[in-house]
């Protein structure tokens, strides 16, 4: 019985959301097998359908393998703000069903069902209706849901019969559940961790539940006693009602690869813009900014710094993301460039920068003017000067995080 759980967390996943947005607003592209990302052989893939999924291709796979691999596949480009309005839609159900919600990206989330057995049913009875739900909302859209005594059961359960799945873990069987899963459902265990646990001698939740943890805590840090504690199916992470975002970025995949620090500028000049621009709609200030560079061997690189004072100002996270350059220390050539604002708080009165005199108030006054030129006459309509005199080509901008809460 649900009432004799010591919680109720349910974590929503929308079964291939972009590709099933496009296929519920294109009837003919039903199924067929659908990449979404950008036509260019130089872009990744953000999502494939399920008709694509048997060929072998997946999300974040280089198009050029991916259309080798599945060469019927119709390639269609990302339509973002269709889906953040699909979003909202889905995200309002969640709001029906519980006041605590955390929301993980535009389509999945968890939902802290403790104590409502009395109105929506065991939890049986209670994820069906969820699901239909959502369909409803959505035109027909499909999720698939788990449900059990944490957070981390209750996403791998989700995962656990997709698409249009429904997987229920009660909490004195979570532990077993988990033991034949591969290591590669521990949360945070990316591919070099799944290579370190595999040389250990660990191929499954259960091994790792089984090690002893003070010799995983030397072999991996405290990565090794998280993963302990996951793989007893422990958890005791809340549900985070009010979860803000994390970061706002834009990266984006060029097509043709750059390696001077001239045109890396440019890049990351349009790139700050963008970025400014979702702060200030969305009323948030970062404290941080973080580069990301791609090799043209698809190898990523990072470099990050905090900002002296929290902005929304374009021209001060292009200022920090250029003074980054000379800590990469690599010379490319690069194939993807982008900037993400983080560590970002809600711009209140007391740190709202107001319009006076000087360098950083005309820079407020320019990101008004381009952001009230977007507003009325759409992205792009406005430049600046410099992106007129250079040419570079560029593929689509890539929007791949990047979570906002309700006031997006």
């Amino acid at each position: 019985m649900q009432e004799a759980w010591p919680r109720v967390i349910a974590h929503a996943d929308m079964d291939a959301f972009y590709a099933s947005v496009e296929q519920l607003d294109d009837p003919g592209l039903r199924g067929q097998p659908l990449l979404v990302g950008p036509r260019s052989d130089r872009g990744v893939v953000l999502t494939a359908s399920y008709e694509a999924r048997p060929f072998g291709v997946g999300s974040a796979m280089p198009m050029t393998r991916a259309r080798r691999l599945c060469p019927q596949a119709v390639v269609v480009p990302p339509r973002f703000e269709r889906y953040k309005a699909v979003s909202k839609r889905v995200m309002r159900v969640f709001a029906d069903f519980s006041p605590a919600v955390e929301a993980l990206s535009l389509d999945e989330a968890f939902l802290d069902m403790t104590g409502t057995g009395h109105i929506f049913g065991p939890p049986e009875t209670f994820g069906a209706r969820l699901k239909n739900a959502i369909s409803e909302a959505t035109g027909g859209l499909s999720a698939s849901v788990g449900i059990s005594a944490t957070k981390y059961v209750a996403k791998v359960a989700s995962g656990y019969s997709k698409p249009d799945g429904l997987t229920i873990v009660p909490p004195e069987r979570a532990k077993q559940w988990l033991a034949p899963q591969p290591v590669a459902m521990l949360w945070g265990a990316g591919p070099k961790t799944q290579r370190r646990l595999a040389a250990l001698g660990l191929a499954t939740i259960g091994d790792v539940a089984a090690a002893d943890r003070r010799w995983l805590a030397s072999k991996l840090g405290k990565a090794g006693s998280h993963f302990h504690e996951l793989a007893q199916a422990k958890d005791p992470r809340p549900v985070a009602r009010s979860r803000t975002a994390k970061s706002i970025g834009s990266e984006r995949t060029l097509a043709s690869d750059v390696k001077s620090e001239t045109e890396i500028a440019f890049q990351l000049r349009r790139a700050a813009d963008a970025v400014g621009r979702r702060l200030r709609r969305n009323g948030y200030v970062a404290r941080g900014v973080r580069v990301k560079l791609k090799r043209s061997d698809f190898r990523s690189l990072t470099r990050q710094r905090g900002l002296a004072e929290p902005t929304d100002v374009s021209e001060d996270l292009y200022r920090m993301a250029v003074a980054l350059l000379p800590e990469f220390n690599d010379a490319g050539p690069f194939r993807l460039i982008g900037i993400a604002a983080y560590e970002l708080d809600r711009r209140t009165e007391a740190r709202q920068l107001h319009l006076g005199m000087g360098e950083g108030s005309r820079q407020q006054r320019l990101d008004a003017v381009l952001d009230q030129a977007d507003e009325r006459f759409g992205p792009g309509a406005v430049h600046r000067a410099g992106d007129l005199i250079r040419q570079s080509p560029i593929g689509p901008e890539v929007d791949l995080d990047f979570l906002l809460d309700d006031g997006d």
